[in-house]
């Protein structure tokens, strides 16, 4: 790993001593001409900042982004590497100390077992992780990890990431497997100044960073040209640096007399640093490199939306999405309140404990208190974080808080099976149980009104009649745009009352709902999408008009502006094609604009990451498109002997199996898609649709059982109304038909068996 080597700073600081500066204020909407070039702007390590800022350099250096990556050193390694041998499914390993070397011992990529040196430690509490290195640039995080807690929380031992379910050395947990890659899915928020560096020719990284550690550099930009300010340059503007981060104050805040909460009285730094947090604290794909040399957030990322399985139903955190997705979803984001008005940027710690933290912007008297909380004073549940901020807890041991900060629903736990707040506590009491403690002791609670969670249930069950409330949903200014922009994102457009909310959502000032807008018309027929989506193409963000032209490649009367984006979106399947989901679109870019041998890509992305199914189904397509059915049923055989389980691989070889007339093997594959997945209505349908010719009423059966999971899948209501009307049900029949129509009033070809019905 090459490792750029700070300034030398004892003979600098002498000369820079009597220039240093406090921290100041100052707009940071300034035109990008006035800023100090970012050509010109080079990063020079947090140790050259600590001459001037010795205050924050100290709290900085002892906190966990400092010590996020270290060199593996008998001071930096917490883990027990004593000769201990550990065994966990799909995984063995022992640990060693070989001199000043800290080994492990487990089977490589090769498979035999052989001792890797661990180079870095990656983390520091609840748990610690180690990097090895296994050939070609390649650093891995090993799937192992040491529990740095106390051993009375449990912790001081070795324990496997993996979950039992987690398929051992075929899933996504195992250390070699892509998911584990530090390059691809660590360093950029581990190190400063990072650079992936894959070349695909030779499939190896060339990594680099300028510093071990989240360090000043990551957030404040290069500050080479701050150093020439201080010197004594000043006609650099903004003190020299490419992002200027206001100092938080309590005063930025103010509560009158009567108030309830505080409302923001300056501009202070507002989502400006918000952007700064969220290049890591967020769940987004990389569309460029660099942020950290100053510029927008979605010109280098593209954040995850709220949808499933990520988010619950009604936002609260699912998968990690990382704190920043549920924090835009709160009214505290509406508000203006940034991480830093809560967190001291360089010790990550609150600036108060326990409820002192809330109560300096929500009146204590209102709500510190046990009519509002109805706890003992002092008590868990009389902690604001426990009711507003619930925690799930990640990789075995981390526990992290959703900073939604909202009100607790148990009631939307009766009715949608999210988890609520209450019960995360009184886990011996039910969900009806807490929402008719919220209603006795909050009569007029929010609880009273329809949450958004209901209405992205109803539309993700595919209920049609939820396509109103996303509209309003999608362009109500009472919900954030994070909320906005998932609803946006639930619109279908095929229906044609969507349209004209589309093409308004798609010209909005907020990118986040233009984003939303863009994903909805991705469903759109590619002869709809370039009207819709040409003014994308020319957005001024770039996460935004790769998206546009991912969706209008190869489009008919495609606009000039194409070319240029699509030139976005390449560099962006270029810097992730180390990625097997990468090498997909690359090779449905390459299909889309008749380039010669897309093959290639799906390939290669086998090659990268076999144990995925996605690619196996691509390319089985591929080949069936081209009227070479055996080479795509050879395809999926491939993919079913790396991913056995896979329920889509044995559904699409059935399909294969049809078009070849073969259809007792087709009916196998058919059978084991629905076993390995039986609630999933698609395998459902299809099984129904191969048994029904020889045994109807297993088919029948099976439809039905299925309908009462999902009573607004279309092709599971039209094969109800199909089969009962050939097997000569005809009551049954209407009955399904006009339960369709209902759903679905323009379905012509509901009404057309209707009229042959009646």
């Amino acid at each position: 790993m090459n490792r750029r080597i700070p300034l030398a700073v004892t003979a600098f600081l002498l000369l820079i001593a009597s220039l240093c500066f406090t921290l100041f204020r100052a707009s940071t909407d300034s035109t990008a001409d006035t800023m100090a070039s970012a050509e010109d702007a080079t990063f020079v390590g947090s140790e050259t900042c600590a001459g001037c800022h010795q205050g924050v350099y100290h709290s900085w250096r002892d906190s966990q982004h400092a010590r996020a990556m270290q060199h593996a050193r008998a001071e930096t390694v917490l883990g027990d590497f004593n000769g201990v041998d550990f065994k966990a499914p799909g995984i063995a390993a022992t640990f060693l100390r070989r001199d000043n070397d800290f080994m492990i011992r487990t089977a490589g990529p090769e498979g035999p077992e052989r001792e890797f040196k661990v180079l870095y430690t990656f983390g520091v509490s609840p748990l610690q992780q180690y990097l090895l290195d296994v050939g070609r640039g390649r650093l891995q995080a090993f799937s192992v990890a040491w529990d740095s807690r106390p051993v009375n929380q449990g912790g001081q031992r070795w324990f496997s990431l993996d979950t039992p379910d987690g398929d051992g050395a075929a899933g996504p947990a195992h250390w070699l497997r892509p998911d584990q890659n530090w390059n691809a899915m660590c360093a950029d928020c581990h190190v400063t100044n990072f650079q992936k560096n894959y070349l695909p020719e030779q499939e190896r990284f060339e990594s680099r960073f300028s510093e071990l550690g989240v360090g000043c550099e990551s957030c404040h930009g290069p500050a080479s040209m701050h150093i020439r300010w201080a010197r004594g340059d000043k006609t650099l503007a903004h003190s020299g640096l490419q992002r200027v981060l206001d100092a938080p104050r309590q005063s930025d805040w103010r509560r009158a007399a009567g108030e309830s909460a505080a409302h923001k009285v300056s501009k202070g730094q507002g989502n400006d640093g918000q952007e700064v947090c969220a290049q890591c604290h967020s769940l987004r794909h990389p569309v460029r490199e660099g942020m950290q040399d100053g510029g927008a957030f979605l010109d280098h990322y593209r954040p995850e939306l709220i949808h499933p399985p990520l988010y619950h139903a009604d936002g609260q955190q699912r998968a990690e999405v990382f704190i920043t997705g549920s924090f835009e979803q709160s009214r505290m984001a509406m508000a203006g309140v940034s991480c830093v008005d809560c967190h001291d940027p360089h010790t990550q710690q609150t600036y108060a404990p326990d409820n002192t933290l809330c109560t300096r912007c929500h009146a204590e008297a209102q709500f510190d208190r046990p009519d509002h909380h109805f706890h003992p004073p002092g008590a868990e549940g009389a902690q604001c974080v426990n009711c507003h901020m619930p925690e799930t807890t990640y990789m075995k041991v981390d526990p992290r808080r959703d900073h939604r900060i909202a009100v607790p629903r148990p009631d939307l736990s009766v009715t949608l099976g999210v988890p609520n707040a209450c019960n995360g506590c009184h886990d011996d009491k039910s969900p009806a149980w807490a929402a008719r403690q919220l209603r006795e002791q909050h009569p007029d609670g929010r609880w009273r009104t329809q949450h958004h969670g209901m209405i992205f249930s109803a539309a993700d069950a595919g209920d049609p009649s939820a396509q109103p409330d996303l509209r309003r949903l999608s362009t109500s200014r009472t919900h954030s745009p994070m909320v906005q922009a998932s609803a946006a994102a639930r619109l279908d457009p095929l229906d044609r009352e969507n349209r004209p909310i589309l093409a308004r959502l798609l010209r909005s000032d907020d990118p986040l709902l233009r984003q939303g807008a863009l994903e909805s018309a991705a469903g759109l027929p590619a002869e709809e999408r370039t009207e819709v989506l040409a003014p994308l193409l020319k957005d001024q963000y770039r996460s935004l008009r790769s998206s546009a032209a991912r969706l209008l490649a190869g489009a008919p009367n495609a606009p000039p502006a194409l070319s240029s984006a699509l030139e976005d979106y390449e560099k962006e399947l270029r810097l992730n094609s180390d990625r097997a989901e990468y090498l997909n679109r690359k090779a449905l870019l390459e299909m889309a604009l008749r380039r010669d041998n897309p093959a290639r890509h799906w390939l290669l992305a086998i090659e990268r990451d076999p144990s995925s199914p996605q690619s196996y189904l691509n390319l089985a397509s591929y080949w069936s498109s081209r009227e070479r059915e055996s080479k795509g049923e050879a395809v999926l055989l491939d993919g079913l002997s790396h991913a056995p389980t896979s329920a889509r691989l044995h559904e699409a070889l059935g399909l294969s199996l049809v078009r070849q007339r073969r259809n007792e093997e087709a009916l196998d594959a058919f059978q084991k898609a629905h076993r390995l997945q039986p609630g999933n209505p698609r395998y459902s349908y299809v099984l129904a649709v191969a048994l029904f010719d020889s045994e109807p009423e297993q088919a029948l059966s099976l439809i039905d059982d299925a309908i009462r999971k999902h009573p607004f899948d279309h092709d599971l209501l039209w094969a109800a109304a199909s089969f009962n009307a050939r097997a000569g049900r005809r009551q049954e029949a209407l009955i399904h038909a006009q339960e369709i129509l209902s759903h679905y009033p323009e379905d012509q070809r509901v009404r057309r068996l209707l009229d042959l019905l009646q």
